[in-house]
């Protein structure tokens, strides 16, 4: 099979990008869910509760929902769509962080749920942590020469 030939097959065999649809859900259902984050921040702040701490509640309560919709397994129909539109918010960490956890809970709470609970995290602490303490030396050694 020359070069021409395989082109023409790939070409054939191959689906029409709908990057744009696609880029353009992502942005709607990552929107939706930001504005959904800041209607819940509006709400606690309409309670009479300081900004910090209606923020901190927001936080809690976009993971809340991120977990409950993954363990509805809502939160994958929502991918489907959304793509990484619902990867960038919380929600997606949240999706993340439970989604291997709520896999694996048949095997058992500490072998499947827990085990299993850092598998996407844990690099992310790791590195995150690591990073974390370069950059604190770095930052370190700058102030203390200058």
């Amino acid at each position: 099979m020359t070069n021409e030939q395989y082109a023409q097959l790939v070409k054939k065999r191959s689906r029409n990008s709908r990057l744009w649809l696609d880029c353009l859900k992502a942005f709607l259902i990552g929107g939706a869910i930001c504005t959904l984050g800041q209607g819940i921040l509006e709400l606690y702040l309409s309670l009479g509760l300081e900004q910090e701490t209606a923020a901190t509640l927001c936080s809690v309560s976009l993971i809340f929902l991120g977990v409950l919709l993954t363990a509805l397994h809502l939160y994958e129909k929502l991918a489907k769509h959304g793509g990484a539109g619902t990867l960038v918010p919380i929600t997606g960490f949240a999706n993340a962080m439970s989604s291997p956890a709520i896999e694996f809970k048949a095997e058992g709470l500490i072998t499947g749920l827990a085990a299993k609970m850092f598998v996407i995290a844990g690099p992310v602490l790791v590195y995150g942590t690591t990073a974390a303490v370069v950059y604190g030396l770095i930052y370190w050694l700058i102030g203390s020469l200058w």
